[in-house]
Order: structure tokens, then C-alpha cells, then sequence
């Protein structure tokens, strides 16, 4: 009999326009010769454009589906993306808390592309005492990671730099944080990967043209995907993002709103070279 692929669990929302959430996390996992796993922990109305509305799942349903595939396939890595509500991440943690050894990624969805609320503060509070000290890597962008690392006494909280930002991260529990540049106004992407001993990784990107839907769920769960494979954290951080990036720049606007990553453009260049194999 063969062996099973690497398994990946996501905990992570429905997305109907099928750009981000979970859609994207079985898309990635799956492109990269994993098995994905899905938990469901929120239903969410939105397309392209942006999030109208979310319903979050009940946290014993959320726990219920993790540990009923837990207890029946070995999962190599965790990856959690959208969360719903303070209950659900509370769930979340006590489930993974029974898998110490069982590296986790962590996505911290505080936000819309649009700028939609995703997570209020008693979440945000709850993600920082009950998941980072959990987390082996967390992946935020330039605003979710100010707004994890603020305290009660910073007013100007948003004058953060990356390097602050990772020290305090760091302190909560984090093992690594990676924090990305895409919504920093350079001209490059600059994507920085800390760990107690500071600066691990870092990494320049060419700033692609546009707007993307589930670039950041795209991100996190090829590092999953990456670590579950066997690469260690350094060399999936740098394999996840080239990842990415390669998605972004095939990706397609299929509606009104943003473009969407195609986390299958290898299978278009497969075909590219096939056609001009047979010309």
C-alpha cells in the first residue's frame, strides 16, 4: 500500500469566491503534494470586493470536526487562518494544546482586504494569550502585526517598526514571526523572518501590479505545507514565498473586486511546455 502524502490542518472560514479561506488553504496544501485537511470555524458572505457578513460556527462543532480527524489520521502540520469568535479560538487552543509536538501556523485574519473588521479586540486579546504561545510561525503583515504587538500604552501604537514589532510578538510566545511588506508603500516587498535571536531571513520581492484576494492565506499555508514536507523553517519560509509570489503574478480577476491567486500555475507552464513540445 503507498504511503499518504503529508497531511496539513487548516482551521479556516468558507470563502464562496473560493480566493481565500479555506478554499485557499486546500488549494496551496494540495499544489505542494500535501493533504489537506479542513475545519470549518465561520461561514462568510463575500465575493471579490469585500466581506458583508459572518457567522461564526459553534466552538464544539469547531472542535468536534479537528479531533474527529485527529484521532484518525496523523496530522503533520496545523495551519489557522479566519476565527469567528473568542469561544472558537479558546477551542481551537485547548485542541491543539493536546499536540505540543505538532507544528502550527498561524495567519492572524484581523481584517478584509477592503478593510472589513474580522476580529474585534477581546479576539485579538484572546490570539495573544491563548494562541501565540502556541505558534511555531506567525505570519502577519505590517498592520496585523502593530495591532497584535500594541499594549495598553502605546497611543501611537502604529509607529511600531517590523523590528518592534517581532521583539514584542516574540515575547507573547511566538517561536518565529515572519512579517510581510504588502501594505507598506515601497517599491519592493520586503518580507523580514525574526526569531529570538533577531533577523533570520530576509527577502525582496517585485511589488506585482493590482490587488489580491488570499494572498496571505497562499502565504501560510505553503509554509505548512513547506515545514510538512520536511523543509526546515527557514527554507519554507523562502519556498513559500516564492510560492506566492509565482501565484500572484498568474493570477486572474474573475469579478468586480480583487484578483485571485492561481495556486495551480505550475500545471499552465506543465501544458506551456507540453504545446511547445509538440510544435
Amino acid at each position: 500500500m503507498l504511503q499518504p502524502p503529508p497531511i496539513v490542518l487548516s482551521f479556516a472560514a468558507n470563502d464562496p469566491s473560493g480566493g481565500a479561506g479555506i478554499h485557499a488553504d486546500i488549494l496551496t496544501i494540495a499544489s505542494l503534494g500535501c493533504h489537506p485537511l479542513s475545519v470549518i470555524t465561520a461561514i462568510t458572505v463575500q465575493d471579490t470586493v469585500g466581506v458583508e457578513d459572518i457567522l461564526a460556527l459553534d466552538p464544539e462543532w469547531v472542535a468536534d470536526q479537528a479531533r474527529a480527524v485527529l484521532e484518525d489520521m496523523p496530522v503533520n502540520v496545523f495551519k489557522i487562518g479566519l476565527l469567528g469568535s473568542v469561544e472558537i479560538i479558546a477551542a481551537i487552543a485547548e485542541v491543539i494544546s493536546d499536540y505540543p509536538d505538532i507544528p502550527l501556523i498561524l495567519d492572524p485574519v484581523l481584517a478584509s482586504g477592503r478593510g472589513d473588521e474580522l476580529a474585534n479586540e477581546e479576539m485579538v486579546q484572546a490570539m495573544r494569550e491563548l494562541l501565540l504561545p502556541q505558534v511555531t510561525i506567525l505570519t502577519p503583515n505590517s498592520l496585523e502585526a502593530r495591532r497584535l504587538a500594541q499594549d495598553d500604552d502605546d497611543d501611537d501604537s502604529y509607529l511600531l517598526d517590523f523590528d518592534q514589532c517581532a521583539e514584542r510578538l516574540l515575547q507573547m510566545g511566538c517561536e518565529y514571526v515572519l512579517i510581510t511588506g504588502t501594505h507598506d508603500y515601497t517599491s519592493r516587498v520586503v518580507n523580514t523572518l525574526y526569531n529570538s535571536d533577531g533577523i533570520v531571513r530576509s527577502d525582496e520581492w517585485q511589488r506585482l501590479a493590482g490587488s489580491y484576494h488570499g494572498s496571505g492565506c497562499t502565504l501560510a499555508s505553503a509554509i505548512a505545507a513547506s515545514i510538512a514536507n520536511g523543509l526546515s523553517v527557514d527554507e519554507s519560509v523562502y519556498e513559500a514565498q516564492d510560492f506566492t509570489w509565482r501565484a500572484l503574478k498568474a493570477g486572474f480577476r474573475p469579478g468586480m473586486g480583487q484578483h485571485l491567486p492561481d495556486r495551480l500555475f505550475w500545471a499552465d507552464d506543465e501544458n506551456t511546455d507540453l504545446n511547445k513540445d509538440k510544435s
